[in-house]
Order: C-alpha cells, then sequence, then structure tokens
C-alpha cells in the first residue's frame, strides 16, 4: 500500500501548458443561467468556457493528478478545492460571515487571481500610511508570505509569490458591511487581466477595521503617473488599449464601474482599474438613481447620470472620454473653476465618447478595436526608436508630438504653475443636481440649453450661498 502511495506521487508531474494569450484568455469562463445576453458581441473568441473541455486542454493541458483538463493557466480547480478545503480548520477570522464567503470563494477557484485569503494582521510588515480616499483609508505593507500562485504539483506544496500590497479600508467597518463584501465580490466576477487584483481580506487590531488585501501599484494613479513620467504617443496609445481592455471585461461581465476617473486608474508596470466598490449590474437606463444623489468625481459624469437617470455602460464610456483626454492632453478637466451646479451644466457640452445622447457612444470593445488598430496597424512598422529612424516620413509626426509633450510638460507641470480652483474636487462624493435641462452636444446646439453666463453665474451665487 505505502509503495503504491509512494508511485503515485513518483508519477506526479508537470502537464501544464504555457498559456497563448493572444489566443485564450488565461482562466475559464463558467456560464451562467440569466447571464446577459446583452454584450454579447463584445464578448471575444479568447474565452474558454467551464464546459469546453477540448478548449481547455489546448488552452491550459492537463492537470497531472486528475489527469483532467485545467480550469486556468497551472490551475486545476477540483483539485485545489479539496486542499483549501482540507486547511478550513486551520484558520478563522472571528467572523463567520466573512468565514463563509472565503471559504465560498476558494472552492470554487478556476484561477490563482479568483479567490480570497484570510491574512492575520501581524503577517504584514512595514506597514505604512499613503492617503485617503473618497470611503477609506489606504496602507502599503510588505507581504514577505505572498499570495498563492499555484500547487508545485513536483514538491507537494502550495508555490507562493511574495508581494508588496495595498491595505483598504473601508470607513467604520469594525461592522462588516454589505458594501464592503460586495467589493470584493465584484473583484471576484470580473475577469481580472486590467483590473486590480484582490488578494484576500485582514483586520487592523487598533481600529477593529476591515481591510481589503489588493495590488500596490508603485506609481499611484493615472495623474501622479503622467505628472512624473514622460510618455510618447505609442505609450500613451498602448497604456489606453490596456484600460479599454479593463473596462471591456467589467462591461463583458454584466456590470458597470461607475466611478471611473483618473484617480481610480492605478499605475505600477501597466494602468489597472480600481475602486470596484460602486461597481454594479448594468440596469434599465430609464430607471432613476435614488433621490438624494449619487456619487462621483463631477468633471467625469455622464450628463444623463448628473440628471437622474441610471448608470449604464455608455455613462462608463463618457467618463473614459474625458480621462483619455486628460492623458493625452496632461491637464486635469476643469481644474479652475469650481465643481458646481454650473459645471455639471457644461458637461453636456462634449462629444463622441462624449456625445450627450448615451446610444450614440462607442461601446468599450469599439474603444479596445480602435486602440489596438492605433497602436499595431498604423504604427506597425515605428515601434522602437530604431524603426522610427527609418521612417522618414513617420518621424516628423512623432518628434514633432513629443516635442509638444515637453513643451507642454515644461511649460506648465514641470514649472507647477497650474492653479487649481479651491472648489475642483477630485475625490468621490454625494452630489444632487435638481432641474437639470436634456443634454446636447457641443456646437451650435449648445445654446438649446437656454443658459446663458448670466444664469450660470447666478447658479454659481446661489450655490456658494448655500454652502456658507
Amino acid at each position: 500500500m505505502e509503495l503504491s502511495k509512494m508511485n503515485s506521487k513518483e508519477n506526479n508531474r508537470n502537464l501544464w501548458k504555457d498559456v497563448d494569450y493572444d489566443e485564450y484568455q488565461c482562466h475559464v469562463t463558467i456560464s451562467t443561467i440569466g447571464s446577459t445576453t446583452e454584450s454579447a458581441e463584445e464578448i471575444d473568441d479568447i474565452i474558454v468556457y467551464m464546459e469546453d473541455l477540448e478548449k481547455r486542454k489546448q488552452a491550459y493541458g492537463i492537470c497531472g493528478e486528475c489527469n483532467e483538463p485545467g480550469t486556468g493557466e497551472d490551475w486545476c480547480q477540483p483539485c485545489n478545492a479539496k486542499r483549501f478545503k482540507n486547511n478550513f480548520k486551520n484558520w478563522t477570522s472571528g467572523n463567520k460571515d466573512i468565514d463563509e464567503f472565503i471559504q465560498q470563494s476558494q472552492l470554487n477557484t478556476v484561477h490563482y487571481t479568483k479567490y480570497i485569503e484570510w491574512i492575520p494582521f501581524e503577517n504584514f510588515k512595514d506597514i505604512t500610511y499613503i492617503t485617503r480616499g473618497g470611503f477609506g483609508k489606504i496602507h502599503s505593507a510588505e507581504w514577505p508570505e505572498g499570495y498563492i500562485y499555484s500547487w508545485d504539483i513536483e514538491n507537494q506544496k502550495w508555490d507562493r509569490i511574495s508581494k508588496k500590497v495595498a491595505l483598504k479600508s473601508l470607513d467604520n467597518s469594525s461592522c462588516i458591511s454589505t458594501e464592503f463584501l460586495n467589493e470584493i465580490k465584484t473583484h471576484l466576477q470580473i475577469y481580472l487581466c486590467d483590473v486590480i487584483q484582490c488578494y484576500g481580506i485582514t483586520q487592523d487590531p487598533n481600529t477593529k477595521d476591515y481591510m481589503m488585501i489588493l495590488e500596490y501599484c508603485k506609481d499611484g494613479n493615472l495623474r501622479n503617473y503622467y505628472l512624473n513620467n514622460e510618455s510618447d504617443y505609442y505609450s500613451k496609445i498602448s497604456k489606453l488599449h490596456q484600460i479599454t481592455r479593463g473596462l471591456l471585461d467589467i462591461h463583458n461581465s454584466g456590470k458597470v464601474h461607475k466611478d471611473f476617473h483618473s484617480g481610480n486608474i492605478l499605475h505600477s508596470y501597466r494602468p489597472l482599474i480600481s475602486d470596484l466598490g460602486m461597481c454594479q449590474p448594468a440596469n434599465n437606463e430609464k430607471q432613476s438613481v435614488k433621490q438624494e444623489g449619487i456619487y462621483g468625481v463631477l468633471p467625469y459624469m455622464a450628463p444623463e447620470v448628473l440628471r437622474g437617470y441610471q448608470y449604464t455602460k455608455t455613462s462608463d464610456i463618457y467618463s473614459f472620454g474625458i480621462m483619455m483626454n486628460e492623458f493625452i492632453s496632461e491637464e486635469t478637466p476643469y481644474n479652475n473653476i469650481p465643481h458646481n451646479h454650473a459645471l455639471s451644466i457644461k458637461i453636456y457640452l462634449i462629444t463622441k465618447c462624449w456625445d450627450a445622447k448615451a446610444e450614440n457612444r462607442p461601446t468599450a470593445k469599439e474603444l479596445y478595436q480602435t486602440l489596438y488598430k492605433c497602436g499595431n496597424e498604423e504604427f506597425d512598422d515605428i515601434d522602437t526608436e530604431s524603426q522610427v529612424d527609418k521612417d522618414s516620413d513617420a518621424k516628423p509626426q512623432v518628434e514633432e508630438y513629443n516635442d509638444k509633450i515637453k513643451l507642454n510638460r515644461t511649460s506648465e507641470k514641470r514649472a507647477n504653475n497650474i492653479q487649481t480652483h479651491p472648489q475642483a474636487i477630485y475625490t468621490s462624493r454625494l452630489l444632487n443636481f435638481k432641474n437639470l435641462p436634456e443634454p446636447v452636444n457641443s456646437g451650435s446646439e449648445c445654446f438649446d440649453c437656454q443658459l446663458d453666463e448670466l444664469d450660470l453665474n447666478e447658479s454659481d451665487q446661489e450655490e456658494e450661498n448655500n454652502t456658507e
């Protein structure tokens, strides 16, 4: 019997395949009854469904223990679920709801990005306060043990990767909230390619607040990144392409982000979409939001949302358009005026991604494909400096663009001459603007709002009086 067990272990070997990310995603997608069909046209061919055994085998190889096709890169869901379950008795958060939430994620996970762990706070080192967001605090920390990446079949142990992580707490979360768990659930439901990863949950022993353990991004948000790093045209197109790929993942999961702005795009070696706390299923765009107001950063909010309609995928596209313009121009939107009722009027006057009619805006997939073509077709021959040197027609255009970026950075950003209005607020907050006109596009139509400069000034004055 012992010899049989030994031989069985000796026969275990790594049979995984290196995943071709141009052909397959890194883990399977679970088909669910009642899943949205409205985004079917946005689903890519690289998706591998759980029930497609042959495609799973082609994409990931087979498990060296059970000989079944993998469910993701270096991952077997049935085998790893048993390992997680056997370890349930060895840990607890002290909260039954959290324990069950974590356990379900581990039993169902098809890939290392789709589960979370309970990590005792003392397992983190060098905990440092970073900043305060709209709803809580962010700290950085070293995690020497790190997250589980795969099962080492030959040595029969978990492979872990040590990480520097971000610890995100929500205000007054000592009593675990639905919002807290919903944000983590959203991380697990979205295909993670360009969306920040959540590794688990911990608890601050002093404040008793629960904290999400998130991927750490050394460059901060996208605004910090472009203020402190020089980027040429091709680099910016590539990063915008990656951001739209993440937005496509969110929309393909049947959700909308609802708080999409440059402060919620983090950057390390690539941009990653963060802050999924308000990310929710896409609903009927005619459904009204709660009367008490809406949370968000005003310059990035779509006109129909400001008028009280529900967030939709096209609302995210509007926000992306504002963020894209900011990234290309390297200027924060509306930085020299108050973020008040008057600005909510002016937001109606922007085009295409910013089209006031939601149905006229492109989808995330259309944005993704367009940026992909810009980065890979039109400029295939000028990806590097050496290639640009060989193309006499392209070189002046690239140099002219880069010169403009450097001039803009020197004259405005590097000299710190940008003056930000004291009422320009770039963190999410409760907004409630009533009686806004129907949205229109810019151009001659802009006066259809029938609001002249005097109206806007009176609106500004009224809001200032109300806040005094």
